[in-house]
């Protein structure tokens, strides 16, 4: 079940929501385990058992750690043994078939018969939670929070169905007190109403719109240097409209529910940096990394050498948790040796000016790796650059044309207008007057729902609009 469908809107969420309110508190973490629970094994019921075994190991992990006390011999080989089974079974189920492959194309090449093993099925969200499950086991470790006492809290926590498919990346520590005591009123019910239709809207209304223009570029044996570009350009609005939509539902969903999750994007395109963009774009995810990966690597305490080499191995791992594919190992490598690169250079996220060639160039730097993100091979993906770049004259081909609407590209000039828009006003740090910033949040709903009543229509027509980042 997907937030932009039918099903999920008309039914499962004022089923939930019902239910939700309608029980004391005290059971309230029930109703989002149960709800969470059926969300999730409407994709396939049969994996809700593997999400069940996740939780109840690492509840039991916690358990464990604590009991043998913060810090000692004994507590690291708990953490140890949980972390290895969380990372166990995420390398069955999401990089068994790369390895497979990979060991089959060198069979191959060196003329023997490659063997033939049976495909397994990637379980939607695994990513997500595992990594939550895994700054679980770690936290208690460190001291940074209690072991929750109650399974159905931390069961619910794991399953939470607003962030469960596509992040964002959440931790008890931050949540724990919310389990407990978290207020309930109509002020923060109307605020996440009004995210989760924003969010929505850029969904449904401009990231689905740009699709065609992405996926047409990407699906031709041979684009000019036009298609090219107007097809990365449009896979860049398409990807961060597309996630960030789904951040700001989730984020929505959880203040209807009285939760308050953190942020999961801050304008990153006006980021005049690589490291920059990466405190911007998917900061749950970026966060995690530095916290769980790039730190305990030894960070920037082991020189110069230790630190690039850290940057870089964090960056490598953080590609190949997008994906088993050697192009995302290739994406992840480019951002790592980009942050070492900027590491070298002196050049941080704390630019107190806009320039526009710094700003240009870190955007044309995003571009790029994001070829690599999209491409589903490394062949595909240089042929590509050698697309853009080969400079073949400013027209689009023929091919490209027929599947190209004048909405399309209406819409995309549309979400590089909001893009700019946005990033002015973070740039500037412009703050309207009180009187007027209240008129706007007054007006709000009154654009906005009618925007999000034609989204519902245009899902309705197209049936089924799954968000990119499923798929990682």
């Amino acid at each position: 079940m997907v937030f932009s469908s039918n099903i999920f809107l008309f039914l499962f969420l004022p089923v939930f929501l019902g239910l939700y309110y309608l029980t004391p508190f005290r059971h309230r973490s029930w109703i989002i385990l149960l709800g969470s629970y059926a969300f999730y094994a409407w994709w396939r019921v049969d994996f809700l058992l593997l999400f069940v075994a996740v939780t109840i190991w690492n509840y039991l992990i916690g358990l464990g750690v604590h009991r043998a006390g913060i810090g000692t011999a004994r507590a690291r080989r708990w953490v140890a043994v949980g972390v290895a089974g969380d990372l166990a079974t995420l390398g069955y189920f999401k990089y068994a078939n790369f390895g497979v492959e990979s060991l089959n194309e060198i069979f191959l090449s060196l003329g023997y018969q490659a063997p033939e093993l049976a495909h397994i099925i990637l379980p939607i969200g695994i990513s997500f939670y595992i990594f939550q499950a895994i700054s679980y086991v770690v936290d208690v470790y460190r001291g940074d929070t209690e072991p929750t006492r109650r399974f159905v809290d931390f069961a619910a926590f794991i399953a939470l169905f607003p962030q469960l498919i596509a992040g964002p990346v959440l931790r008890y520590k931050d949540l724990a007190d919310q389990f407990t005591d978290r207020t309930h009123t109509l002020d923060k019910f109307g605020e996440g109403a009004i995210r989760f239709m924003q969010g929505f809207v850029k969904k449904v209304f401009i990231a689905d719109s740009i699709a065609p223009l992405a996926d047409g570029a990407f699906a031709l044996s041979d684009p000019s240097t036009a298609d090219a570009w107007l097809g990365i350009l449009a896979y860049t609005a398409q990807l961060y409209f597309d996630f960030s939509g789904y951040s700001d539902m989730a984020i929505g969903l959880g203040l209807m529910m009285g939760f308050r999750f953190m942020e999961n994007f801050r304008q990153p395109y006006i980021s005049q940096s690589i490291t920059e963009f990466w405190r911007r774009w998917h900061i749950s995810l970026s966060s995690w990394l530095r916290d769980y990966l790039y730190i305990p690597l030894g960070g920037n305490r082991k020189g110069t050498f230790g630190t690039y080499r850290n940057l870089l191995l964090t960056m490598l791992l953080g590609g190949l948790w997008h994906g088993a594919n050697w192009t995302f190992l290739l994406w992840g490598a480019w951002h790592g040796g980009l942050l070492a690169i900027e590491r070298a250079l002196g050049i941080g996220a704390g630019a107190s000016t806009f320039r526009v060639g710094r700003w240009a160039l870190t955007f044309l730097f995003i571009m790029l790796g994001w070829v690599t993100f999209r491409a589903t091979s490394i062949g595909e993906a240089f042929s590509f650059y050698q697309a853009m770049f080969r400079f073949d004259g400013l027209s689009l081909s023929a091919a490209y044309l027929q599947d190209i609407r004048g909405l399309n590209l209406a819409i995309l000039a549309l979400a590089y207008l909001v893009v700019l828009m946005m990033g002015l006003k973070e740039r500037l740090t412009w703050s309207p007057a009180p009187a007027f910033a209240d008129r706007m949040r007054a007006a709000l709903p009154t654009v906005l729902v009618p925007v999000f009543m034609l989204a519902v229509l245009k899902l309705s027509a197209e049936s089924f609009s799954p968000f990119l980042y499923f798929q990682f």
